[in-house]
């Protein structure tokens, strides 16, 4: 099976149900199914099927006596749905998941390589200009190896 790789930035509105239409290259990424969580820094992360087992599988070897692991563990499944497109290529949100985010009528979706992540635009164009800026940026990726 081709390793998934999400890519690029999208803008997309809700419908008044929640429905959230998916980039078509996305799409046959998860055509096994999805699992939408919350994620860190205050966005939503759609996960493959393979993608969120293996994150699964991550959080499962954590120490459970660690405070941090308990704590990143119940985010994630607690704030986690199992999610399948429809035949429109949308994905339906459910509330507590958007209201925990602050979507209202527009979402911005990016690639994160492995997942792709629903921000609330405002909030995406805050953390946007941080990683634009160069200095910032520098900083952030010192040490990484890159």
């Amino acid at each position: 099976m081709a390793r998934s790789v999400f890519t690029g930035e999208y803008r997309h509105t809700l419908d008044d149900k929640g429905r959230l239409a998916v980039p078509a290259r996305f799409r046959a990424q998860l055509d096994e199914g999805a699992v939408v969580s919350r994620w860190i820094d205050g966005c939503l992360a759609i996960h493959t099927m393979a993608g969120w087992e293996a994150l699964s599988d991550k959080i499962a070897a954590l120490p459970i006596t660690d405070a941090s692991s308990r704590l990143f563990g119940r985010s994630i499944f607690a704030g986690a749905t199992d999610a399948t497109l429809d035949r429109q290529g949308r994905l339906l949100l459910p509330s507590f998941l958007r209201d925990g985010v602050g979507l209202t009528g527009e979402a911005v979706i990016v690639g994160a390589r492995d997942h792709a992540e629903i921000w609330e635009p405002a909030t995406w164009a805050e953390y946007r200009r941080a990683m634009d800026d160069p200095e910032t940026l520098a900083q952030a990726i010192q040490g990484l190896g890159i």
